[in-house]
């Protein structure tokens, strides 16, 4: 005697398609943040048509100096060469309960100034941390 049940493998084996949210260029509320582990993290994005390695490792550096580890678990800088991510710089931090962005060219207008980039991530990490001459005359 045979069989004669269907073969569910091939069903069981499918999966949906997952949606994949859709960007403006121009709204930090439809950003998507990069997927990570642990935190707090940093995650900077930046257009690598651009040529902004330099700036990128620059500004990493800048933070690790800043907040070494166990302030920052790490520090990733991710190049991006598609369409729509011409022209970008990001920096998000990756904390509980979840990512923030900290700074976005495009929306900010401009490159950060490390001072105000140092203030942002330092109030989401260290709130009481003095960060020297950095705080001087700005500590809100």
């Amino acid at each position: 005697m045979t069989d004669s049940e269907p073969n569910c493998v091939d069903c069981e084996q499918q999966q949906a398609t997952p949606t994949v949210p859709v960007e403006s260029p121009s709204d930090p509320a439809t950003f998507v943040a990069p997927a990570t582990l642990a935190s707090p993290r940093i995650v900077i994005e930046f257009c690598n048509r651009c040529r902004w390695l330099h700036r990128a490792q620059w500004v990493a550096t800048e933070l690790f100096l800043t907040f070494p580890p166990p302030e920052l678990a790490s520090i990733s800088v991710v190049p991006l060469a598609s369409d729509e991510t011409a022209g970008r710089f990001r920096v998000w931090i990756f904390a509980d309960p979840s990512p923030t962005l900290v700074w976005d060219r495009k929306v900010e207008g401009g490159f950060p100034e490390l001072k105000v980039l140092k203030q942002r991530i330092r109030d989401r990490v260290q709130p009481g941390k003095s960060l020297g001459h950095s705080d001087a005359g700005a500590r809100q």
